[in-house]
């Protein structure tokens, strides 16, 4: 039972698509991307710096197009998991693994999406922490106290509140005993009602996917954890998952009852591994960052 996870905001460095590039057939690609997205992949993947990248309109696709790449590399002999699933913006390249639409209009929902939800951010400014550790509940009941809202619950004692930036400060300053706030470097309270405007962009969007299909494997939401087997509903979670908590702990949870025996996280990758590592304890896992790491990949998926 080998699940492919794919990665939300927050996972993407400087130079990361780099090393993609180099992989035969990735320019042309990733040019294609760029054009459906209307972002320019290359440039921003190999010389942004960090805090340009930070830009929602730019890391939203950049992190799409990455896991995408990273998924054709994976699956061209043929193999393929036992289900996909995608934290927060990971879920569209969740739903081109599973075939619900192919990738480039998968690349021009997550352009919408990243101009949307950049937009809905400017007009309050606001962010998100990680609370790591600490009793959850006494982490909800600080989270509310100080008027944010608990935006993704990641397991692996991880929930990130999101809120305007002085009422982070004031959380960070005040942590939950036992508990470590962290600054995420991402420029919103995604997942949120400040995000409400960005769903009604995103649902007009839709209407413009020409080919919708049920998903091919396995598919799981962030909304509640639970498995899509819908093309049509799975498009529609997408947009309620804009203004909605993100409910990873869920999906975690889901996999372990299906009896998941390895994970692969796609590229720019590193973050759900390590919630794996604590939230499913002793579940092989691999984190592919670099086309240097398909063939770890490639033996579990195998395996």
């Amino acid at each position: 039972m080998i699940v492919v996870v794919c990665p939300g905001q927050g996972s993407q460095t400087p130079g990361f698509l780099a090393p993609w590039l180099e992989l035969d057939g990735a320019a042309d690609r990733l040019a294609a991307f760029s054009d459906a997205a209307q972002v320019d992949l290359v440039a921003h993947g190999t010389e942004s710096d960090a805090d340009t990248i930070r830009d929602t309109r730019i890391a939203q696709p950049l992190i799409v197009a990455a896991s995408i790449l990273a998924w054709e590399q994976l699956t061209q002999g043929g193999q393929r998991p036992n289900g996909v699933a995608g934290h927060s913006v990971g879920e569209i390249a969740a739903l081109v693994a599973a075939g619900v639409t192919d990738a480039e209009a998968g690349m021009r929902l997550v352009g919408v999406r990243g101009r949307a939800m950049a937009d809905a951010a400017a007009r309050v400014e606001t962010g998100m922490s990680a609370v790591v550790g600490g009793d959850e509940q006494q982490v909800l009941e600080a989270i509310a106290a100080h008027g944010l809202t608990p935006a993704n619950y990641n397991g692996g004692a991880q929930i990130v509140a999101a809120g305007e930036l002085p009422a982070l400060a004031a959380l960070a300053e005040q942590a939950p005993r036992g508990a470590r706030v962290i600054p995420l470097q991402v420029a919103g309270a995604f997942h949120t009602p400040f995000m409400a405007p960005a769903q009604d962009t995103l649902r007009t969007a839709l209407a413009d996917v020409a080919a919708v299909a049920d998903p091919a494997l396995p598919l799981w939401t962030n909304s509640d954890g639970g498995t899509v087997t819908d093309g049509s509903r799975a498009l529609e979670l997408i947009v309620h998952q804009v203004a909605n908590p993100v409910r990873w702990d869920l999906c975690m949870a889901s996999f372990a009852e299906r009896g998941v025996t390895g994970i692969i996280e796609l590229a720019p990758a590193g973050a759900l591994v390590g919630l794996a590592k604590r939230g499913l304890r002793g579940v092989p896992s691999v984190a592919v960052k670099t086309p240097d790491d398909l063939a770890a990949a490639i033996e579990l998926l195998a395996a």
